[in-house]
């Protein structure tokens, strides 16, 4: 049966960080993949699980980039992955069944942010190709595994950002309305929290469970497109040009505390049998009461609604021409 979007009391909040959410954890003999996971809250998922004695395989754009970052752990995994382009996709997956049966953990973690227009080798705007279009095809790839894992989860990274757009199901692509970046990131947001719902439903029989998250709001590479005007709006740096840090006040926090809700949405064991739902502060995240509702902690209706969810999977299989396995 469907999980509730309420709060569990998980015991952690907004300052928890990812070592302390995988605490006691062993996750010896167990394979994850991590998309981008070599800067931002991705490198530190990545150094969460590579603790807890993970086999841990990071997908990377810039090969060169991830093996400076990832320097400090030589027996993580590297391979190349360009959620723009399909090919690389079906790729990067013929490439892990050639050295992996099963995948226990799949964060679906690299993504674009308020990008100007730009679009991929199929003419799809390039935040829904990649934030969501290009993880609906790599989950779909590595399907067969995940089922074989008898209990994997899969982690998408959304955020409060869904907000600012719901999904235009006659013009994804921004191909007949004018384009604005955060329009086209908050559909690609909502997106992410809307695949974990669909794919929960149909992951739940065989063992796979899905969750979304809001990481908070950290500084990383992801704000590359911004103006200084826009990060000033955003208030992620004091005056001294630092990065805020005030988890509770704000929702800013450093990327340790950044990684923690996608880490404990992938091991802990409060959510054993739960999923389908979008996860706040290693919390569940409590159901708002409309759309017009505000509060940056909980989650709008629409946005987790199942009807939407179907229909954005339908719409990703005709646009990706990929179905699970």
């Amino acid at each position: 049966m469907a999980t509730p979007q309420a709060p569990i009391g998980s015991g952690f909040g907004a300052t928890s960080t990812a070592a302390e959410v995988i605490k006691g954890i062993d996750l010896t003999g167990k394979n994850v993949v991590v998309t981008g996971g070599y800067s931002g809250i991705g490198l530190e998922t990545v150094r969460a699980f590579h603790a807890a004695g993970a086999k841990v395989i990071v997908t990377a754009r810039d090969m060169e980039k991830a093996k400076a970052a990832l320097r400090e752990m030589p027996d993580v995994l590297i391979d190349y992955l360009d959620l723009l382009h399909p090919a690389s996709i079906d790729a990067f997956a013929d490439r892990f069944f050639s050295q992996f049966d099963k995948l226990h953990i799949l964060v679906n973690n690299a993504g674009v942010m308020a990008a100007p227009l730009t679009r991929d080798e199929r003419g799809y705007e390039s935040q829904f190709a990649a934030n969501h279009l290009g993880h609906f095809q790599l989950t779909c790839r590595l399907w067969p595994a995940l089922v074989r894992a008898e209990g994997a989860r899969v982690v998408s990274l959304s955020s409060y950002g869904y907000i600012r757009g719901g999904i235009d199901f006659h013009d994804p692509h921004f191909k007949q309305r004018e384009y604005h970046p955060w329009v086209a990131y908050g559909q690609a947001k909502r997106a992410n929290a809307l695949f974990a719902v669909a794919l929960d439903s149909i992951g739940m029989s065989q063992g796979v469970r899905a969750f979304s998250v809001h990481p908070g709001g950290i500084v990383t590479d992801l704000q590359r497109h911004l103006s200084q005007t826009e990060l000033d709006a955003l208030k992620l740096f004091d005056k001294a040009g630092k990065p805020i840090i005030d988890p509770e006040g704000v929702d800013r926090k450093s990327p340790q505390q950044g990684a923690a809700t996608s880490v404990w949405c992938a091991t802990s064991p409060l959510l054993e049998g739960v999923g389908g739902v979008y996860c706040v502060n290693c919390e569940i995240a409590p159901l708002l009461p409309s759309d017009e509702s505000t509060e940056r902690f909980g989650i709008r209706p629409s946005a987790i609604d199942p009807v939407t969810a179907g229909r954005l999977w339908q719409l990703s299989e005709q646009l990706t021409g990929t179905v699970l396995d």
